[in-house]
């Protein structure tokens, strides 16, 4: 069972995007980690969190999908907040992103979002066109001004 997929079923019709979920594993109780935010770009609210933990986590109790015991963390997006989709490219262009490549790093500005390959301006002026495809993962390294 995907259990991002299960959080999108249950999320999604409350108005919520998720962006991440992770569970820890290791010593003590496992950690599920579970990043949302608002479908209509509203800054999320201590209530939007509560509400989301509350409905993810009577499906996890309907599911059961972890034997060993473990504590559900529901969050905002937060400063270094992960970019999925090209619309959340397009959200932040012209931020400072961080981007991991083909294993390689990269750091600069969304200059431009095409259909599934985006334009990122690197820190020392070098443009470089990147598939989102070939993206392991992306994050803002900055916080803009306004909500966004």
């Amino acid at each position: 069972m995907d259990l991002k997929e299960a959080a999108r079923d249950v999320l999604t019709p409350l108005g919520y995007e998720v962006l991440e979920l992770h569970v820890s594993s290791g010593r003590g109780p496992r950690r599920m980690l579970l990043r949302i935010d608002r479908l209509d770009e509203a800054v999320v609210s201590v209530e939007d969190v509560r509400s989301a933990a509350e409905a993810f986590g009577l499906e996890l109790d309907r599911l059961d999908p972890i034997a060993d015991a473990y504590r559900l963390e529901v969050e905002s997006p937060g400063a270094e907040r992960p970019l999925v989709t090209a619309r959340h490219f397009e959200r932040f262009a012209d931020l400072l992103v961080k981007l991991r490549v083909d294993g390689e790093t990269l750091s600069g500005r969304v200059r431009a979002v095409d259909g599934d390959r985006l334009t990122v301006e690197l820190d020392g002026g070098e443009r470089r066109e990147v598939a989102l495809a070939a993206i392991e993962r992306a994050r803002l390294a900055e916080w803009p001004d306004t909500p966004r």
